[in-house]
């Protein structure tokens, strides 16, 4: 589990389990470019690693996700 100092709070990266139906930690998080333009973290649910797990970042989020994932 990886955390990161943001704004005075523990940051984590989670999402949400459509297999699971519940919100799980991001295991293997790799930085992915959509179509769109736009930035989002892709890797798999910590709990169940066969559950594929996406979340898309605001502008502000990713540069401390790539400090994260480094």
């Amino acid at each position: 589990m990886k955390y990161q100092l943001c704004g005075g709070a523990f940051m984590k990266l989670t999402a949400y389990s459509v297999k699971l139906k519940k919100v799980v930690d991001i295991a293997q998080p790799k930085i992915v470019t959509m179509k769109n333009g736009r930035k989002a973290v892709s890797g798999v649910a910590a709990e169940d690693p066969t559950s594929k797990v996406f979340r898309i970042l605001s502008d502000k989020d990713v540069a401390e996700v790539e400090k994260m994932i480094g």
